[in-house]
């Protein structure tokens, strides 16, 4: 008899453990998917800028959608005084999903910037998006 008993018990354990397990991995799931799926978010590729060099407000977007530049992929670009570059020193990925609603393939958004255009290509060192400002 108690074997029998203790046997049930394992078996009821097992199965109880299996579905707090399952629904961990599903809660962790979840975050995971929605923090990734976000679009854009204000953030900054460093730390802070050099205080030695001129900090700029120009406009962040996907070269190729939105600021017409050429190209067969979508790559992070900016427009200072009324040019567009595409950037090194940092990824259109680098703030989010390009393709969300507010994403850079979708949006035009504004961020503070240091670097300097270099062979037609802007050598970013600094970079922080701005807050994305709703038109009422």
């Amino acid at each position: 008899m108690k074997q029998v008993r203790l046997s049930t018990f394992i078996i009821s354990f097992v199965k109880h453990s299996k579905t707090k397990i399952m629904k961990s991995f599903f809660a962790v799931l979840f975050v995971f998917v929605v923090s990734t799926v976000s679009g854009q978010v204000i953030a900054s590729k460093t730390v802070s800028p050099d205080p030695d060099k001129k900090v700029q407000v120009v406009e962040v977007s996907c070269g190729k959608c939105k600021l017409g530049l050429p190209g067969k992929t979508c790559d992070m670009a900016v427009r200072i005084d009324d040019k567009a570059y595409y950037v090194d020193g940092a990824s259109i990925d680098d703030f989010g999903d390009a393709h969300a609603h507010n994403g850079f393939c979708n949006a035009i958004r504004k961020a503070e910037v240091q670097g300097e255009v270099v062979e037609k290509r802007f050598k970013l060192t600094y970079i922080k998006l701005l807050p994305d400002v709703k038109n009422k």
